[in-house]
């Protein structure tokens, strides 16, 4: 299913005069493509989500519920607390096995099933090629670093996240959680945990666990630009607190 009705609900015209002035220097580039599947009644002035498409453009597509792609599933995850959810440091290891398994599990069908080996050069298909995307057989962490190709988001309020989260067409991802991170969020939500994280703190958080475990790479702020305008309204908010109770 090719979804038509992407970024629909956007604040177009907010999101037009704050891309013109962004500078290019301001945009980041991200290791992996982002998916942010946003709840139709998610207030735009609220979300989130936003900061994410005007400081990533090229990475980062937003969805308005029931509108959700065809992912691949061996290659994508989801950023979801839940009881089968495993950490950013495990994630890799699982997409791994869980690849492996379901090739396994296909061993048996048709050859029409399996990798067009054409397709690759005439390479000869390996389990490691079908598990990397690649016709190499390099080992190291940079073809298991290509079992990711995409991370999905869920843009709503906490107490309305059911309705999508359990939508079939998003059972088989493997879901991640970001246990150790807390919310600095303005409008916390009661009766939910701190790391219950808003949008863009899951994006920013998940990356950065992303680049030191997966690319095995010392971070140096490179994605620290998608904070920009969840900093500016922070410090606004704070300050408009404390004048209230001045």
């Amino acid at each position: 299913m090719e979804c038509q009705n992407q970024e629909r609900n956007l604040d177009s015209g907010c999101c037009d005069k704050t891309s013109a002035s962004t500078e290019a220097s301001d945009i980041c580039e991200l290791p992996v493509k982002i998916d942010i599947i946003k709840h139709p009644n998610e207030t735009d002035g609220k979300s989130t989500a936003i900061h994410a498409k005007i400081l990533a453009p090229n990475d980062v597509t937003i969805y308005t519920y029931p509108c959700i792609p065809d992912f691949e599933k061996d290659k994508v995850v989801m950023v979801f607390p839940g009881p089968q959810a495993v950490s950013v440091q495990d994630m890799i290891q699982c997409l791994h096995d869980q690849s492996n398994s379901r090739l396994h599990h296909t061993s048996y069908e048709p050859m029409k099933k399996r990798l067009k080996c054409d397709d690759l050069g005439g390479s000869t298909c390996t389990e490691e090629s079908f598990q990397t995307g690649s016709s190499d057989t390099t080992k190291g962490s940079e073809p298991r670093q290509r079992l990711l190709q995409r991370v999905v988001f869920i843009d709503s309020t906490w107490n309305q996240t059911n309705k999508i989260s359990t939508d079939e067409r998003l059972q088989d991802l493997l879901q991640v959680e970001l246990k150790m991170r807390k919310t600095c969020f303005w409008r916390h939500q009661k009766g939910k945990p701190d790391s219950y994280l808003a949008t863009i703190e899951a994006i920013y958080y998940f990356l950065r666990d992303y680049h030191k475990y997966c690319l095995g790479q010392e971070y140096d702020g490179e994605y620290d630009n998608l904070l920009f305008f969840y900093s500016f309204l922070h410090s606004v908010v704070n300050k408009a607190k404390t004048e209230r109770k001045t």
